[in-house]
């Protein structure tokens, strides 16, 4: 069934997968799960697009161990963000955390701005050091604050890919000029997903803001309904795909959250099962 997603999510355009990220539940995957899952999407991809595995963690050797799982079972690179769940680090202490990462494992690394996640934020020098002693070749910037994303977009999208996290910072943020994005919502739109790139360079236009729209009210539904990635699970699960319930300790959603997305897609447009 996994591989059945991988499949269907490459049929929709994505031309990398992501392999436990935070709402492939990476808080809940021991390091034989994370290598499992990576061989299982490599396999399934059969070279058609690249594999990134999900290493964050608290701890340096947690981080090392997820990502050699990663590289053993053929991810082509990883996912990190600094020391999660630590509130204040110094610079020092930040990039050490990157530069060991680098020394343990030589291979690609992005690297993921996301304050809300980790408890810290990257301000802009901070992920310029951070280039500077790991081979940084892309950015999941998860930051809030649009200032951040236009000021990071100008110094640094010449010098590594920058990806774009929150749904409704897609279209404008590829606008600007980012790459692309690392995100879960796009999924939802079906043949418009293989478009927002394309559609996000182009002149503004009616269909640019629908997409924008719709990519803004389908976050907000999955991010603000019950304990995440519950609400994202149910709602694959009505359009048919295997996505089966939550892990421990976070509770499948309620009828009641089934009832707020059937009724979001049917604002939206989009089918579901009955």
């Amino acid at each position: 069934e996994f591989q059945s997603l991988v499949k269907w999510l490459i049929g929709q355009g994505a031309t990398a997968i992501c392999v436990s990220g935070d709402n492939g539940e990476s808080w809940a995957l021991s390091a034989a799960e994370k290598g499992r899952l990576t061989r299982l999407a490599v396999d399934a991809s059969a070279g058609a697009v690249p594999v990134i595995t999900g290493c964050s963690a608290t701890m340096l050797k947690s981080s090392v161990e997820f990502a050699l799982q990663a590289k053993e079972n053929g991810a082509s690179a990883v996912l990190s963000m600094p020391q999660t769940y630590v509130l204040k680090t110094t610079r020092d202490e930040l990039l050490g955390r990157f530069e060991k990462l680098n020394a343990a494992i030589d291979m690609p690394i992005i690297a993921y701005n996301s304050p809300r996640r980790a408890g810290l934020n990257l301000s802009l020098d901070d992920i310029g050091a951070i280039m500077d002693v790991a081979p940084i070749i892309g950015i999941k910037e998860s930051n809030r604050d649009y200032f951040h994303h236009s000021h990071l977009i100008n110094r640094f999208a010449d010098k590594m890919a920058i990806m774009v996290g929150p749904c409704h910072y897609i279209m404008p943020g590829i606008a600007l000029g980012a790459q692309g994005y690392i995100a879960t919502g796009p999924e939802f739109l079906g043949d418009d997903t293989r478009n927002i790139a394309a559609l996000a360079k182009e002149k503004p236009s009616g269909k640019q803001a629908e997409i924008h729209h719709k990519l803004t009210v389908i976050y907000e539904l999955l991010m603000g309904h019950s304990t995440w990635p519950a609400a994202f699970k149910a709602a694959l699960n009505l359009i048919g795909q295997p996505a089966g319930v939550p892990r421990d300790p976070v509770y499948a959603a309620t009828p009641e959250v089934f009832d707020d997305i059937r009724k979001t897609f049917d604002e939206l447009g989009i089918s579901y099962l009955p």
